[in-house]
């Protein structure tokens, strides 16, 4: 059975940082991407960051780019993101996703999730 689980979301002030980090069991996830996905209070679901699956390439939303840093060490099944001069705006829960495919996709396509960790940035 596949696991993810989300570690390291909190309540942090404007400004500040925090680093998530993702467990994977049950399948190696090294040949695969994976990657970041949030939801704030009633919005949908959105992509945050991906990275391939030997780390070459990463990819971010926007509204995170320069501010977060995704990471992977496949010798231990996990991904890990460093997020920076948080905002308000980054407050949601924050979902770690894989998929069974190479390519990226910024859409919520993707094979499996996590339960989601919540990250709260006060003002």
């Amino acid at each position: 059975q596949v696991q993810l689980v989300e570690s390291g979301g909190g309540l942090v002030q404007a400004g500040g940082s925090l680093r998530l980090s993702c467990a994977a069991s049950g399948r190696t996830f090294s040949s695969y991407p994976m990657g970041w996905f949030r939801q704030a209070s009633g919005k949908e679901r959105e992509f945050v960051a991906a990275i391939s699956w030997r780390g070459i390439n990463t990819y971010y939303s926007d509204s995170v780019k320069g501010r977060f840093t995704i990471s992977r060490e496949n010798g231990k099944n996990t991904v890990n993101l460093q997020m920076n001069s948080l905002e308000p705006e980054d407050t949601a829960v924050y979902y770690c996703a894989a998929r069974n495919t190479l390519r990226v996709v910024t859409t919520t396509n993707w094979d499996y999730w996590g339960q989601g960790t919540q990250v709260t940035v006060s003002s």
